[in-house]
This record gives C-alpha cells, sequence and structure tokens, in this order.
C-alpha cells in the first residue's frame, strides 16, 4: 500500500512516498530542515529524490541525502541553470499574497546556492519512476520555474510542489516566473480527476479545489 508521509519545515513541504520500506523523496525543504528529514528517511530504503523545482526551500538538502543514501537526484533539465543563479529565472508575484511571499524570500532566494547534486539525472513528461519501487510517472507542470515538475503517483497521490499551492487557499501559485504556462500547469492537474493534490506549502486538498 503507497503511503504519503508529510514532512513540514516551517512553511515549507516535503514528502516521503513509500511501499513498505521502499521509498523516495519528493523535495528536500531547506538546509535548516536537514537534521529532521533524515531522522524520516532513516526509516525507510530510500531509492530516489525528485525536486520539483531548484529553488533553495525544495532542494537546499539534495546533495547532501544524495550523498548520505547513495542515490540519484532527478530534476528537469530547464531548472538546472537555477543551481547556478535565482536570477537565472527571477519570480514575479500574483495579488497580496504573492507580494508578500516574494518580498520575504526574495532576498534568501537570491543569496542561497543549492548544491547541485553529484548524482543528478534528468526527467521529462511521462516518464515512470517505477524501477525506483514506487508507480509514479513525471509531469512537466512548468510556470513557477520552467522546468517545475509534478509526481503523480499511482493515479491517487499528486505532488505539485510549487506548481498549485494552499498559502490561504488551494490555487495557481502565487509566484510565477511563466505566467501562461502557470495556468496551463493548472489546468493540466486539474483534468488528471480524483487525486490527492500535496502542495509545497499548505495543506492537501483533493483535485481540482482550485
Amino acid at each position: 500500500m503507497i503511503e504519503v508521509k508529510h514532512i513540514k519545515i516551517g512553511t515549507d513541504n516535503c514528502y516521503i512516498v513509500s511501499e513498505d520500506k521502499t521509498a523516495i523523496l519528493v523535495d528536500t525543504a531547506s538546509g535548516a530542515g536537514l537534521e529532521k528529514v533524515t531522522a524520516e528517511c532513516d526509516k525507510y530504503d530510500m531509492k530516489l529524490i525528485v525536486l520539483t523545482h531548484v529553488h533553495f526551500d525544495h532542494a537546499e538538502n539534495a546533495a547532501a541525502l544524495s550523498k548520505k543514501y547513495g542515490i540519484p537526484v532527478a530534476i528537469h533539465p530547464s531548472d538546472e541553470e537555477l543551481f547556478i543563479s535565482f536570477d537565472k529565472q527571477p519570480l514575479k508575484p500574483v495579488g497580496l499574497v504573492g507580494r508578500v511571499v516574494l518580498g520575504l524570500s526574495k532576498k534568501v532566494l537570491r543569496e542561497t546556492k543549492v548544491e547541485r547534486p553529484e548524482n543528478l539525472i534528468f526527467v521529462k513528461d511521462g516518464d515512470d519512476i517505477s524501477s525506483y519501487g514506487i508507480p509514479g510517472k513525471i509531469l512537466e507542470t512548468p510556470g513557477h520555474t520552467n522546468g517545475s515538475i509534478s509526481v503523480d503517483v499511482a493515479g491517487k497521490h499528486l505532488l505539485v510542489g510549487d506548481a498549485l499551492d494552499n498559502w490561504i487557499k488551494p490555487g495557481n501559485a502565487h509566484l510565477y516566473y511563466d505566467k501562461e504556462a502557470t495556468k496551463k500547469s493548472c489546468e493540466k492537474l486539474r483534468a488528471l480527476g480524483e487525486r490527492t493534490v500535496y502542495y509545497g506549502h499548505g495543506k492537501p486538498t483533493p483535485n481540482g479545489k482550485y
């Protein structure tokens, strides 16, 4: 039976997706959460890390965890440049919530360099990750960043990173690099039908509640 374990680090979420003891980690939180994330991962046989995108609050611990467990880190190739600088894909806000979040995070986004994992692999839309022990598929959901991806697990669990968010209520991401792509990704996710959506920020909801 597939289980999704929520690890909350401040306002950030990452998730262990497991079947028995076999597991993958979707996002890794910021550096401040490394000890907590590691303590949870130690309970499983970790096979893979998937980064929904390469911002520090999702990816800062990826290199350390990859090295500790000897496992690869999967990203979309369009986000590789963010290991160099956040400014490669600067964000714009949507509404008051977006302006507040960007105001609080812009400086740290710019100043926090995310270490590029040594064992990096590239994924694209439709890639099957079942060889890592979890029945899942990669979905390209760009907009927040060019390389934002989501993971559809067993047709039941949808882990979306910041393609959507639930800061106040479920909806389109409040921060975007490409606004039109964000809208299209939202429509793509909604069209998948009945799922539980797990956000990078906020509590899970049924799919379509946005």
